[in-house]
């Protein structure tokens, strides 16, 4: 074999240095399987593969700049080729195709969704905000995956509770939509100001525990919000009693 093509052997500390990740970060990753196990050639010697230091960078930064979480880090990278980085608009394809991947694979047709009482306006409406994909097509056949059934499976199930159009109508979805990303928005600028600077070695670690107390945090605001909010909206709605003045 040539040995111009032998992979280039590191030492963990001298790996770690080259990547610019500590390594504890790069055992969390080896944990959290982004990584191949290294070359051991004893118990407490273990040499990595100098090629994989471009991917250690992708996951740094994959996490630090979109807070994406690692499996799904993960799976980006492995339909990477060669451990280089596809440009912006590559790379954003990449991770919206994973994610829609990771969504539940229920199926329904726009039949289904009609039946179920989805109407064309609504899936308009919902398409404008980009709240769900374009269908795909089988045979002629308007097919909804993923996701996009879950949310528009939930309408229908608003509808055949009894909560019509005029109850429930789906322009409200812009003010949701707008209120959620702007959210997202706080989320990611707390996580990029907030967690990276100060992480250091832990970084990894606390992506995920970030990622994860967020999406427990909105459910629980909103329940303790939702009490208060009722009472203010209740005292705005109120008449209030007009004002008296005396006169000595």
């Amino acid at each position: 074999m040539d040995a111009a093509a032998d992979p280039e052997l590191l030492k963990m500390s001298v790996f770690a240095d080259r990547s610019g990740v500590p390594i504890p970060t790069i055992k969390h990753y080896l944990r959290e399987r982004l990584l191949p196990e290294p070359v051991r050639t004893s118990r407490n010697m273990a040499y990595y593969d100098a090629a994989l230091i471009p991917r250690v960078k992708a996951i740094k930064r994959l996490q630090t700049t979109l807070h994406l979480p690692l499996h799904v880090i993960r799976q980006v990278l492995d339909r990477v080729e060669n451990e280089v980085m596809p440009g912006d608009v590559a790379l954003e394809a990449t991770i919206a195709r994973v994610l829609g991947e990771l969504a539940p694979r229920e199926t329904l047709t726009r039949k289904q969704l009609a039946d179920a009482g989805v109407h064309d306006d609504e899936l308009t409406l919902f398409r404008a905000l980009g709240i769900i994909s374009k269908p795909e097509h089988d045979a002629g056949v308007e097919r909804y995956v993923g996701d996009d059934v879950t949310l528009l499976r939930l309408l229908g199930q608003a509808r055949r509770a009894g909560l019509s159009a005029k109850m429930l109508p789906p322009e409200i979805l812009r003010d949701y939509v707008a209120a959620i990303g702007n959210l997202v928005k706080v989320e990611l600028q707390m996580f990029r100001a907030g967690v990276i600077p100060v992480a250091g070695n832990d970084l990894a670690t606390l992506g995920e525990i970030a990622t994860t107390l967020s999406e427990r945090l909105v459910v629980l605001l909103r329940r303790k919000l939702l009490l208060p909010t009722l009472r203010a909206l209740a005292d705005e709605a109120s008449p209030k009693a007009p004002t008296t003045t005396t006169h000595d």
